[in-house]
């Protein structure tokens, strides 16, 4: 059966028509392909495959016998001896299975496939980004890492070629590490424009390797003006269609409901019992919601012990030869378990976990009877519509099962309901073996719902011994994300911070100051007092913010589009909480509004004297790889952070063996000289340090203390929802997007000038304070904090001496000026200053002791 052509209609006719969208190519394409819609903000349609066995339920052989076919030609392209050399690398999810049948075609060579789960104590040997996919971020988790160390050809298998930019990423990352001669990309369709094909042989001179490309199909996708939006208005029209129909949408491929006529199906299954009255589409057998649930029970299949159920860590031919050993007897205990009389029989792998159940049906066809179909199930969201030109006619909703790393979501099953199978073999791993799995809207349930029949098997999940780690928990939290930790919106930003919002750490600035200075505490053991603006300062702020948000803007550009050029072009944004997380967002949002770039941002703790967040390290370790990683923060001062940073990092990588991290900090501004990264080096007003958490998502300075942050805990901070009244956080983040368009040409103008200049830090700033320190009597660096951020902090949380201003200052320190005038500090002129304004704290404070009248703040 072509399971492209439903009743003559090309099961992707139904996009093509109303999109636009036209395939052209190799006669062949047709049949490989089809289409549907995604629910996806990135790229408004689906190549939907129908020999890969993901979303199109395929005999098992057709699906095999595919990547077999290429990875022989992968063979005679290479030779024997480059073969016998070659390692194998397959994308999650979609094409783990096909990247391991290519090579069992090729016959010798190991085989990886990227992961997006993350294993405790395997550290990655790898990673790169899915600019179009909804999960984008890829893992390499080799139990040998020697595995991609070699110099023999990489092999690299997706299911198809859309613009090659998943290779690029994947070879730009390991090209870097383990630069080899040789790599070839293999794929069942290459769909590439032209101009994409040529960026990949530009990209391949520009690094002195060969790549060679083996696809059984090309061809290109013509995609007219305005697509996405269009295929956003298809989704929101049909999706909500869908939603209102109480329709299980539950008719079989090549079964119409009707010619000419399409529904869009409901995009969530039916339940058992549906209430009375709930409209129904036409189909060709009773909606399941007018039956009981199918039987559900369980085969061991007796899986080989220590064999890995994929190519997670590593599968290599010695493993190959040991399943297929043993594959017969599990395809007769499986067999011995289905139903009597069964005619049509799925077997649905589980995401990434392709091959294991791919095998299996294979071996299942060969031995009974009756029609054998499999597919597996998805992270991946598709519009389901009921019309023989659709490629997604059902599709079942169920919750994750796994515990993902990035948190529950749904997951789906395409074309199984009502497409007439008598029983279906859900193949899973153990870690997904999970209550979640079994629950009322679990996936098996769901399947019972619409099949007769549900037999489970479960493959144990390999996991490697990990490498003499030190104990340490199994995992790490998730970050915390706003509305219930800050004010952010949860795509913003992750907190890898605990909430300590119901412990009371405030206490009063004096008394703050002097146990600090004293040596009694740590300035991060407790918080000064929060403390919500007068009118007057907030007009401060909102005038300063008027005045500056172009220049912040341009600020936020440059240092951006510097980060994409020269640190990676997918970076990991990790702001070292508070001040620099506001600018990690303002940079999140250019890349995004610029570049279309969904980038991941998380703010971690690093507190002078203690260093960063350890804990927060193995967390960006085992969830990104760390050479993508970019810190952020809002100015450099001295450069004391910049340095502590730098030995921090150095302490953590020869601690745990974990390498990459670039402690070179990204700044918004650098008046201090001490990076090379950032997008000025003038020291003006960035009117986020006027205020404190109202500014900064209402969340507090960090807290590092013994009693409350254990040896496995992040640091941790305050959420003050109380100030909810007073916040501006987000006002001023869209005060500053909403520049980005008129600076645009100023950024770019700016990034080519930089990049031509001599960055090297000169660490003047640092120069400066010691000799402030000197000439004041000062005798600690600690306590001269240069430039407008910093001083601004002095007056808001410590206790000030004085404040130095260059002459001729102007409107920069207006702000500042009000708060030295309600403490009642002396502003003090200065001629030569290579700062705008620096704060001295008071040097040997003692209660009553502030400079002039012992004020407290009073903002």
């Amino acid at each position: 059966m072509n399971h492209a052509v439903n009743d003559g209609v090309w099961s992707g006719s139904w996009v093509a028509e109303r999109l636009g969208v036209e395939l052209e190519g190799d006669d062949g394409l047709p049949a490989l392909l089809g289409l549907a819609l995604r629910r996806n903000p990135k790229r408004a349609h689906l190549l939907v495959s129908n020999v890969l066995g993901k979303h199109v339920p395929q005999s098992p052989s057709v699906v095999y016998g595919h990547g077999i076919r290429l990875g022989r030609r992968v063979r005679e392209l290479l030779g024997e001896q480059e073969a016998a050399r070659s390692v194998v690398l397959g994308y999650a999810e979609t094409a783990t299975g096909l990247g391991h049948a290519v090579a069992d075609g090729l016959g010798l060579a190991p085989y990886l496939h990227s992961t997006r789960r993350p294993v405790a104590g395997i550290a990655p040997a790898g990673g790169f980004e899915e600019s179009h996919s909804h999960a984008t971020s890829h893992l390499l988790l080799p139990e040998d890492p020697a595995l991609l160390a070699g110099d023999g050809p990489l092999v690299l298998v997706d299911d198809e070629f859309s613009t090659g930019n998943t290779v690029l990423n994947t070879i730009r990352d390991l090209h870097e590490r383990y630069p080899r001669r040789r790599y070839v990309v293999v794929a069942l369709v290459d769909m590439r424009s032209p101009g994409d094909a040529g960026r990949l042989r530009r990209f391949a001179e520009g690094i002195g390797a060969r790549v060679d490309l083996v696809a059984a199909a090309s061809g290109t996708v013509r995609l007219p003006e305005g697509v996405l939006e269009k295929g956003q208005e298809l989704v929101a029209r049909y999706g909500a269609d869908a939603c209102g129909s109480g329709a299980a949408g539950a008719v079989p491929p090549g079964r119409a409901s009707g010619a000419g006529r399409a529904r869009a199906a409901e995009p969530r299954d039916v339940p058992p019992r549906a209430p009375a009255g709930a409209h129904e589409p036409d189909q060709a057998a009773p909606v399941a919601s007018h039956r009981s649930l199918g039987d559900i029970s369980r085969v061991d299949l007796h899986w080989p012990q220590g064999l890995p159920d994929g190519g997670r860590h590593g599968f290599t031919p010695e493993h190959r030869a040991r399943l297929e050993a043993a594959l017969a007897g599990m395809a007769a205990r499986t067999a011995d378990a289905l139903p009597a009389g069964a005619q049509r029989v799925l077997v649905l792998g589980f995401e990434e976990l392709m091959y294991a159940p791919l095998r299996l049906a294979c071996e299942l066809e060969r031995l009974i009877p009756a029609e054998v179909r499999y597919s597996t199930t998805t992270r991946s969201p598709v519009l389901a519509v009921d019309d023989p030109g659709y490629a997604i006619r059902t599709r079942l909703v169920f919750p994750a099962h796994d515990d993902p790393a990035d948190g529950p979501g749904e997951r789906y099953a395409y074309n199984v309901a009502g497409a007439g199978f008598d029983a279906v073999v859900a193949v899973v791993d153990s870690v997904a073996d999970t209550p979640a799995l079994h629950a009322p809207d679990g996936l098996t349930a769901r399947l019972a719902a619409h099949v007769p029949h549900v037999l489970l098997a479960v493959v144990p999940s390999y996991v490697p011994e990990p490498l003499s780690l030190p104990e340490r928990p199994a995992m790490l939290p998730e970050p915390l994300r706003g509305p219930a930790f800050s004010s952010y919106a949860p795509e913003e930003v992750g907190w890898l911070l605990q909430d300590l919002s119901d412990v009371t750490l405030e206490a009063p600035t004096e008394e703050r100051e002097e146990a600090i200075q004293s040596g009694g505490a740590h300035y991060a053991e407790s918080l000064p007092v929060e403390y919500q603006p007068s009118e007057q300062y907030q007009e401060l702020f909102r005038t300063a913010l008027d005045a500056s948000a172009a220049r912040i803007a341009q600020a936020v550009g440059v240092v951006t589009e510097t980060v994409l050029a020269e640190r990676s072009p997918r970076p990991v944004l990790v702001s070292l909480a508070r001040a620099g997380t506001p600018v990690g967002v303002l940079m999140r949002r250019w890349a995004q509004d610029r570049h279309g770039l969904d980038l991941p941002h998380y703010a971690v703790s690093i507190v002078r004297g203690r260093g960063i967040d350890a804990n927060a390290l193995r967390w960006l370790a085992a969830h990104h790889d760390p050479r993508d990683v970019v810190f952020v923060d809002g100015w450099t001062g001295k450069g004391a952070i910049t340095r502590e940073l730098a030995q921090a990092v150095e302490e953590f990588e020869a601690k745990e063996g974990v390498t990459g991290f670039d402690p070179e900090i990204a700044v918004l501004a650098d008046p201090g000289s001490c990076v090379r990264t950032y997008g000025t080096r003038e020291d003006f007003l960035i009117p986020s340090a006027c205020l404190n958490s109202t500014v900064s998502g209402l969340i507090s300075r960090t807290v590092l203390r013994a009693d409350l942050v254990g040896p496995h805990d992040f640091h941790g901070a305050k959420f003050y929802r109380e100030l909810a009244g007073a916040d501006v956080s987000v006002a001023f983040l869209d005060a500053v997007a909403a520049r980005f368009p008129e600076v645009a040409g100023a950024v770019g103008t700016a990034v080519k000038e930089l990049m031509a200049e001599d960055r090297t830090p000169t660490w003047a700033g640092w120069q400066a304070v010691e000799r402030i320190s000197e000439e004041y009597g000062i005798h600690d660096v600690n306590l001269v904090k240069p430039g407008v951020g910093e001083t601004t902090r002095v007056l808001l949380r410590r206790v000030p001496w004085k404040i130095l201003a260059k002459a001729g200052a102007g409107a920069d320190l207006d702000h500042v000026r009000l708060l030295a005038e309600q403490r009642g500090v002396p502003v003090e002129e200065v001629g030569e200053l290579p700062y705008t304004c620096v704060g001295l704290i008071h040097p040997k404070y003692t209660r009553g002791a502030t400079g002039a009248d012992g004020k407290a703040v009073n903002l």
